[in-house]
C-alpha cells in the first residue's frame, strides 16, 4: 500500500509540474526592460504601473536613451522620456499596461508600440487635466496606426 501511496504521489506532482510548463514558458515575456534616465520621476510611474499590472520590470538608468531608440528603429517624432522591450517589441513611452497585454497576446506583425510626448493622464504622468491620447503601433517599415485611444 505504501508503494501505491508513493506512486500516486509521484504521479499527482509530475502532473503539477507539467501543468506549469505552460506558466513558465511565458513568465519571460512578462519581463519588460527599461532604459530612462536616473531622475525622471514618471519614468519611475510608469514602471510602478507596469508593476502593478502584473509585469516584472527591470530598470536600466541611462545617460542618454537616445542609443535605445535608435537600435530600435523609433523615429524621432514618435519619442519618449524612456523605451522598453518586451516579448520581441518595443515599448516607447507612457504605454497603458493594459495595452502591453493586448500587445503580447495579438502578438501582430508590428516592430512595437508608442505613445509620443508625455501626455498627462497617461500611466505616470497623472495630472488634474487628463488629455486624450493615442497609442502607436510601428510596424517598422514606417507605417504608423492607432492601436488604442485613452482619454477624455
Amino acid at each position: 500500500m505504501h508503494q501505491l501511496t508513493r506512486i500516486i504521489a509521484a504521479a499527482l506532482f509530475a502532473g503539477a509540474a507539467l501543468a506549469a510548463l505552460p506558466a513558465l514558458s511565458e513568465a519571460p515575456e512578462r519581463t519588460v526592460k527599461v532604459w530612462k534616465s536616473p531622475t525622471c520621476g514618471c519614468c519611475n510611474g510608469w514602471i510602478d504601473h507596469l508593476r502593478a499590472a502584473g509585469f516584472k520590470v527591470e530598470a536600466l538608468d541611462v545617460t542618454d536613451v537616445t542609443l535605445m531608440k535608435r537600435e530600435n528603429g523609433i523615429p524621432g517624432r514618435f519619442t519618449s522620456c524612456h523605451t522598453a522591450l518586451v516579448g520581441g517589441y518595443f515599448v516607447e513611452g507612457h504605454v497603458p499596461a493594459a495595452d502591453v497585454e493586448r500587445l503580447l497576446a495579438e502578438r501582430p506583425p508590428i516592430a512595437g508600440l508608442a505613445v509620443p510626448g508625455m501626455p498627462i493622464g497617461s500611466p505616470g504622468m497623472e495630472g488634474p487635466k487628463p488629455q486624450r491620447y493615442d497609442v502607436l503601433a510601428l510596424d517598422g517599415d514606417g507605417g504608423v496606426s492607432v492601436f488604442a485611444t485613452h482619454g477624455p
